[in-house]
């Protein structure tokens, strides 16, 4: 069975979550584990690609516009 530490706590960073989804993708690609762990680490995949794309969308809107020729915050 995979770690329950792994699979129930949120990464530390975006680099964390991007690198525990792409070790998850390289563990299910070799096949070599058993079904309920496949489905674990499909379960944790899932949840980890949610929270990479929440911190993409974070950063995208505290990106700056250029507004004239003046960079400022976006605002919503």
């Amino acid at each position: 069975m995979p770690k329950t530490t792994d699979l129930d706590s949120p990464p530390a960073s975006f680099e964390a979550g991007l690198a525990q989804l792409n070790a998850l993708v390289a563990r299910m690609e070799a096949g070599d584990a058993p079904l309920a762990d496949m489905l674990a680490h499909y379960q944790r995949g899932a949840e980890l690609l949610k929270y990479c794309e929440a911190q993409l969308k974070a950063a995208e809107q505290q990106l700056q516009v250029l507004d004239g020729d003046t960079l400022k915050p976006l605002t919503l």
